[in-house]
């Protein structure tokens, strides 16, 4: 019997090149995304839609992740591996329903709540894993813990990473508290030939990276083996980083355990009551 995978961000780039992989390989995939027409693409791409069910979501919103949350439970009695994807460049700051910035809302927060909110689903399978498609290690960027919302100095590319080095202290809290037993795995794929990066960006901004990536991005099928090996074989580590397929070293600062416990106890504080903390 095949494995369920829940990918968000699975319709566009990494996230629905690797359902449409999983599928192919007699996996049933759950994809999250916010269009319902690329979610019905993807279903069609994969020649087994029976196999393949997506919920259409804001998961920069608490409200839906519970939702999302719910859904899955409802329908699967275990999830095998959760492969988070979603993220999305916001030109100019943006505030979510719950008055966070809408990059930490989806880059971070989603990531953190589907990751605890699926605990017992993912205690029910053999041998789960998270896999966080991210850029760990990287030494660019910091957690602003007196600025979470980036209100004195938003940029995109400041909120992307913050984002960043948010998921790799998440990473380190959820190796620390384990609300399951799923191995976590930090990954990034490098540079990638992912059109769904450049939509929302400003020009000329939009058309210098649409002729790098053309030049110097790798193909979206190139950077998929190391997803797809964390799936079939996780790591026995309960957190693990992953370079463009190198190990990185968790001593690096990015990876601080102070810093990881207090952005854990500072996200409880920001969503409250919820179901899906754990």
């Amino acid at each position: 019997m095949g494995k369920v995978i829940v990918i968000s961000g699975g319709t566009d780039g990494i996230g629905r090149a690797i359902a449409v992989a999983r599928v192919r390989a007699g996996d049933s995939v759950v994809v999250i995304g916010s269009s319902v027409a690329k979610g019905e693409a993807v279903a069609r791409a994969v020649g087994a839609p029976d196999r393949v069910r997506f919920i259409a979501a804001d998961l920069r919103s608490v409200s839906e992740n519970e939702r999302v949350v719910a859904d899955i439970e409802r329908h699967h009695d275990r999830v095998d591996a959760l492969v988070l994807c979603a993220n999305r460049q916001f030109p100019d700051r943006v505030l979510t329903a719950d008055g966070l910035e809408s990059t930490f809302a989806l880059y971070y927060l989603s990531r953190y709540l589907l990751g605890h909110g699926l605990r017992a689903r993912l205690a029910a399978a053999p041998a789960p894993v998270i896999i966080n498609v991210a850029a760990p290690g990287i030494s660019a960027g910091s957690v602003r813990f007196d600025d979470l919302r980036l209100e004195r100095r938003y940029g995109p590319l400041r909120a992307q990473l913050q984002g960043g080095r948010a998921n790799d202290l998440l990473g380190v809290a959820f190796a620390e508290e384990r609300s399951s037993p799923a191995r976590y795995v930090l990954y990034h794929p490098g540079f990638t030939a992912t059109p769904g990066g450049t939509a929302s960006m400003r020009q000329p901004l939009r058309g210098i990276v649409s002729v790098l990536r053309a030049i110097a991005a790798k193909p979206v099928v190139d950077v998929l083996p190391p997803i797809n090996d964390a799936i079939d074989h996780p790591p026995a580590a309960a957190l693990t980083a992953n370079d463009r397929g190198r190990l990185v070293d968790l001593s690096r600062p990015a990876f601080d355990l102070v810093n990881a416990s207090r952005l854990s106890a500072v996200t409880r504080e920001l969503v409250g009551s919820s179901p899906l903390l754990p």
